[in-house]
């Protein structure tokens, strides 16, 4: 059978959680339909999600339609949990994006199609809620072409949108699909083009069908559907496309193993779950698996299979499950094959960090226990301590993540915790090159080890580098993979404190002392060295920079400018149609607050902000440096005598 991973993505509140629990009633894997409001859908399990009526973790439903098993992912829709789908995306053989007829082409939803597009995804789009008020069907389809990367095609028909709704499949063979369906098919097929202009009776609905399979596979269309997910109005044409649109694969169950661990839970006795997707070969009890951190035996198998989850002493390629024994996984580990091979962020880090506090001080020592289980399931949280201050940080995308990470803390763990004021999280880059130098047997160095870097700027959006320009022959690979694991470390905290980004680093002296010479000689040296390679090549404090999407009544927009202008936006495009007023434009992240709160005076209540990371820019005034955690390599003299201090005690 052909295995088809399926991700359901959108925006917060356009339903997708709803389509998800129709989707699995269709199929026969639930016999009764759950609802968000009232807390009992088949993928929202967590006690928050239930409360709140949102995702915040991404879930997993296998089930089979005809001759296809469909892994279903549901991720989340708010912002502040982009994480979660960060952590799926590459797993994803196709998608389906829900927007929601009423709100329109919002925020997340722009983000969401642009990571699909960069990834090669195929997806289509379900238009959900037609039967609100206010709903737009063919004005959305219009929307979707002229804001996203897509090339749209309308597969249902819509009559009395918001109303006394009726939505109806049309076939391909037909009017009013055949038309617009062979016009952007033939864009890409000359000889359909052929055949639509001399001999239309050529292109059967097989053709057509098969064309567009062929072209949804390869990102040129996206099919549009509508419905209304929660009476399920429209979804048997989203669950044929499933079937029949959206490309599967045959996956090798006899191959050699390869997989990719994209989530971590703790079971009720506190042991790792490791979520893991096969795309090669089979896992059995009591096999030992190869991961970065070593090979790890699988002690219990857990496989998700026709909507359940049950034990199993084996799980194959294509399949997802819930194995235990693997305690030294994490999140995007690469299980088999290239054990180096790891997937391009698809979405900006964290904007926002905050000090935890604990209410109770006898707590602290819990607190970072219980902080460090967190950052398990969401490593980009960052946790951050500083010893000598005694505090503890942590990175967030926004405010309602903070107040789930209190949650949590409070139902999971028993711990009361206060949160300081989030403020921006700035970074750091190179403005030119730099070389650091120390050499074995030489003063000041006390290590028996050489280590010579340089470091030299990357293009926005390359990330961190590293690289070995040394005869790697001279010493243990063992060395050479402690000096790259230390140079990322400490990439981290750069001369003002913040990580430094698009940094490339090569190795260019190495020299060790055999047998002295130990992998902890050259983890320890490494800071030293890159720190001075830094403070050479000096860092530009740099900010992240928002886009903004808002709309308000024209009548408002004298006051809107004013409060842009003050706030130091740049504007990229200005609307105003219909007596509302369409604002785009970029501004720093610390100002979108501030901007947020004033909106509702300004507009009557009647204004929308939408905002996503666009870029990081060079920071005006005097630059804000950050504590840095644990021993500072800036500071050579007070960095040794750290480590001798920590050795003396150990």
């Amino acid at each position: 059978m052909r295995t088809l991973n399926l991700g359901i993505l959108a925006h917060v509140d356009a339903g997708k959680t709803s389509l998800t629990e129709r989707l699995l009633f269709d199929a026969g894997v639930i016999d009764k339909l759950g609802r968000v409001d009232t807390g009992n859908t088949q993928t929202d399990t967590l006690e928050l999600e239930r409360q709140r009526g949102i995702t915040i973790r991404a879930a997993v439903v296998s089930f089979t339609i005809g001759d296809r098993i469909v892994n279903l992912i549901d991720t989340p829709g708010h912002p502040d949990f982009i994480a979660e789908v960060e952590r799926v995306l590459g797993l994803l053989d196709a998608a389906v994006v829900v927007v929601s007829a009423v709100e329109g082409v919002q925020a997340q939803t722009r983000v969401l199609v642009r990571a699909l597009r960069r990834l090669g995804v195929p997806f289509v789009f379900f238009v959900n809620k037609v039967d609100r008020l206010g709903a737009q069907y063919e004005d959305l389809l219009k929307v979707l072409a002229a804001q996203l990367p897509v090339r749209p095609i309308a597969m249902s028909s819509v009559v009395d949108a918001g109303s006394r709704l009726r939505v109806e499949a049309v076939a391909p063979g037909c009017e009013p699909l055949f038309t617009p369906l062979c016009e952007a098919l033939a864009e890409n097929d000359e000889a359909l083009l052929d055949d639509y202009v001399l001999a239309p009776d050529r292109l059967t609905a097989d053709r057509l069908g098969r064309c567009l399979s062929d072209q949804v596979a390869s990102g040129l269309v996206h099919p549009v559907f509508a419905g209304a997910a929660t009476t399920g109005v429209g979804v048997p044409a989203v669950t044929s496309a499933i079937a029949t649109i959206l490309p599967g694969r045959r996956l090798d169950p006899d191959g050699p193993i390869a997989g990719n661990i994209f989530k971590i839970e703790r079971g009720w006795g506190g042991e790792k779950l490791a979520y893991m997707y096969l795309t090669s070969g089979t896992v059995r009890l009591r096999q030992h698996l190869d991961l970065p951190r070593g090979p790890e035996r699988v002690t219990a198998i857990e496989v998700f299979e026709a909507g359940r989850v049950h034990g199993a002493a084996s799980f194959r390629a294509g399949q997802i499950a819930r194995v235990s024994g693997l305690a030294g996984a994490r999140i995007g580990d690469v299980v088999g094959g290239d054990l180096r091979a790891a997937g391009r962020p698809q979405f900006a880090p964290p904007s926002l960090e905050t000090r935890i506090l604990a209410r109770r001080p006898s707590d602290k020592a819990a607190l970072w226990l219980a902080l460090n289980q967190m950052a398990e399931q969401d490593p980009l949280i960052n946790l951050r301590r500083n010893d000598d201050a005694d505090e503890i940080f942590v990175s967030l995308y926004g405010e309602v993540q903070k107040e789930v990470v209190q949650s949590t803390l409070l139902t999971d763990f028993g711990l009361e915790a206060g949160f300081e004021e989030s403020t921006v999280i700035l970074v750091e880059r190179l403005a030119g090159t730099g070389e650091g130098l120390q050499i074995l047997f030489k003063e000041p160095n006390p290590f028996l080890a050489t280590v010579g870097l340089r470091v030299e700027p990357r293009p926005e959006g390359a990330g961190n580098s590293f690289a070995l320009d040394v005869d790697v022959g001279q010493m243990p690979a063992s060395f050479y993979k402690a000096v790259e694991e230390t140079v990322f470390e400490t990439l981290k905290q750069g001369v003002f404190g913040w990580q430094v980004i698009d940094c490339h680093v090569a190795m260019t002296a190495a020299r060790h002392s055999s047998p002295a010479s130990t992998a902890a000689d050259f983890r320890q040296l490494t800071p030293w060295v890159l720190a001075d390679a830094l403070s050479a090549a000096q860092t530009v404090l740099c900010e992240p920079i928002d886009r903004f999407h808002l709309e308000a009544p024209a009548e408002s927009l004298s006051g809107l400018l004013t409060l842009l202008a003050k706030s130091a936006a740049t504007m990229t495009d200005s609307v105003i149609a219909d007596g509302m007023a369409r604002l785009e434009g970029t501004m720093a992240s610390a100002m979108i607050q501030s901007v947020q709160q004033q909106l509702p005076g300004l507009t009557s209540g009647a204004g929308t902000m939408e905002t996503s990371f666009d870029h990081y820019a060079p920071m005006a005034g005097p630059p804000r440096s950050r504590q840095c955690s644990g021993p500072d390599p800036f500071k050579p003299v007070e960095y040794l005598l750290r480590l001798q201090s920590t050795r003396a005690s150990a």
